[in-house]
């Protein structure tokens, strides 16, 4: 069975390449824009294409069985995701697997959760057996935002429940690898438990072994400090104000059993992530 994993270069789907990397019953194929920035592991076939370029797909879903389908956020998004769709269905391709968002639907706050819920019909309205997967916040964006001792939110009190893109990953793998069990399913997963800003920073002292502030942000001071740090402003605008906003307001505050369901373990904790990223953190002596 020949996998094509999509958005090769990003945190989840690197973390994914690695989950499956083990596996000798697959053959991986990475779909990259830029072949000097391929992931390095032996045995993954490399494919250049760019999901906004339809013709250049072609080549790269030939022979394909299964297709991870991760497409970057932005406006551009459902553009993307169509046509790996389109170049799908002319490959012959007979399973998708689609990275969505937690809360995705026509109704969601954010742009990015509406825009998702356009690309998941139309996936799910195609011939092509399919499995949508809407992870929650996730636990590495957090590395982005401690600056020494101090965790800077724009989430209020609101709670959330991040997990970690490693899960994120095994759950895609188990998935992937058995598609044909999750064909027309739609999986919210979560981290094991709903925690605000103020628990977070708690946790982290607790495993780091030195005291975390929190300092609240304005959702346009979140929105210029992600701009100021390179992202574009639209990925800025939403993530820092109209997702700010919903999780403010507790609509992040839940969790899910899906991942356990599924994989039949349970997603990691936030001390789990601490200590595993100590050093990123800046662990104490």
């Amino acid at each position: 069975m020949t996998i094509l994993i999509t958005g090769a270069n990003g945190t989840v789907s690197s973390d994914l390449l690695k989950a499956l990397h083990a596996k000798t019953e697959v053959k991986l194929r990475a779909l990259v824009r830029d072949a000097a920035k391929a992931p390095r592991l032996p045995g993954v076939e490399i494919a250049i294409g760019d999901l906004e370029e339809p013709g250049s797909l072609t080549e790269a879903f030939a022979g394909v069985d299964t297709l991870w389908l991760l497409n970057a956020m932005g406006p551009l998004a459902p553009h993307a995701s169509s046509n790996a769709l389109w170049a799908a269905k002319q490959a012959g391709v007979k399973h998708i697997v689609r990275l969505s968002a937690i809360g995705a639907g026509h109704d969601a706050p954010t742009r990015n959760g509406r825009l998702h819920a356009l690309s998941d019909v139309e996936l799910l309205a195609s011939a092509i057996p399919a499995t949508i997967v809407r992870p929650a916040f996730f636990m590495q964006n957090l590395l982005g935002a401690v600056a020494g001792d101090v965790l800077y939110h724009a989430l209020g009190d609101g709670r959330i429940s991040p997990i970690d893109t490693r899960d994120i990953a095994d759950f895609a793998a188990v998935v992937l690898l058995a598609p044909e069990k999750h064909a027309g399913r739609t999986y919210p997963i979560t981290g094991p438990e709903s925690v605000s800003m103020a628990q977070v920073a708690a946790t982290l002292s607790a495993q780091l072994g030195r005291p975390f502030a929190v300092q609240q942000m304005g959702f346009e001071d979140s929105v210029n400090a992600m701009v100021q740090a390179g992202f574009p402003r639209w990925v800025a605008e939403v993530s820092g104000n109209e997702y700010g906003r919903a999780y403010a307001g507790g609509w992040g505050d839940y969790t899910t059993a899906d991942f356990a369901a599924v994989t039949g373990g349970q997603p990691r904790s936030i001390a789990d992530f601490a200590r595993d990223h100590a050093a990123q953190l800046g662990a104490g002596s």
